[in-house]
């Protein structure tokens, strides 16, 4: 085959190559690109007049000049590394009973994936009815006797944790159950056959070989429950001292489009910082990881 024909093809591959990824290419410049480069510069100025505007870093120094702002900034990075915490701890063995100790994966699967068929908005509603005073759960613990009134389990701390727990278990399950279907058997038998007994060979065989399951869905789930504002707004009310919330009301209550887009950087970067220890305290590389779950 002459030169000037592998040429063509290769031509024609990159050409087809092109094409099928051009929809992504324009989906990732269009909204997301172009949107942070926006918001970018508006973090960036400040109004001195109704039109006329001036570069500054003021809308970041009043983060820092503000307690309540860098305080739920805080809060909410403590949170949300709280709730990836509990959704890994709870997820990691049902995902080892679909991987490994039952036929009917299938059937486990689609009951984890039941609960998202619905939208977030109705699953956060739901546990307003069972857990507000006048609900569901609380006229059970006073029908068993535990409270001798309805109490509020609302607009906690706590109750906070359980929507953003379980609005993201999916998340957490799907690589976890990639990463250890691909775990021998074999290798735990012999490691019994060794001597070895649960905590050991969990701690030597399991987790290191789920490593990068564990570190796509906990990057995964932070990044979710960072970035949720319905969860903490209605499980926590005007209090859940949420950082979204404060976005919310900058961009949305004052107008202040500006402080709004500083905000939303200060969250971005939090995020990339948070997941950057995250692999670096793993020792996992962010490719690697997407690439084997």
């Amino acid at each position: 085959m002459s030169t000037d024909t592998h040429t063509g093809m290769r031509t024609q591959a990159r050409l087809m190559l092109m094409l099928l990824l051009a929809p992504a290419l324009l989906w990732l410049l269009g909204l997301i690109v172009l949107p942070h480069i926006e918001l970018g510069i508006l973090s960036l100025r400040a109004r001195v007049s109704p039109r006329v505007y001036e570069l500054s870093l003021s809308q970041y120094l009043t983060f820092v000049d503000e307690p309540l702002y860098w305080h739920t900034f805080v809060r909410t990075a403590v949170m949300s590394i709280l709730a990836t915490a509990i959704t890994l701890l709870m997820a990691f063995p049902i995902a080892w009973t679909i991987a490994k100790l039952v036929r009917g994966k299938s059937m486990l699967f689609v009951m984890c994936l039941i609960p998202f068929w619905v939208s977030e908005t109705v699953r956060t509603l739901g546990w307003m009815i069972l857990l507000r005073e006048s609900g569901v759960l609380p006229a059970f613990l006073v029908w068993l006797g535990v409270t001798p009134a309805p109490v509020e389990m609302l607009y906690h701390d706590a109750t906070i944790l359980i929507g953003l727990v379980y609005t993201s278990m999916l998340f957490m399950v799907i690589p976890l159950i990639s990463a250890l279907e691909s775990l021998d058997d074999s290798l735990i038998e012999a490691a019994y056959d060794l001597g070895g007994n649960g905590w050991s060979i969990l701690r030597q065989i399991v987790i290191p070989h789920a490593a990068p399951g564990i570190v796509a869905g906990c990057i995964v789930v932070f990044m979710l429950t960072l970035g949720n504002y319905l969860t903490p707004t209605l499980l926590g009310g005007k209090n859940s001292q949420w950082f979204t919330e404060q976005i919310y009301t900058q961009f949305i209550t004052r107008f202040n489009w500006e402080q709004g887009a500083a905000f939303g950087f200060l969250l971005l970067g939090l995020s990339t910082a948070i997941v950057w220890a995250g692999l670096k305290l793993s020792g996992q590389r962010f490719g690697e990881v997407m690439q084997r779950s």
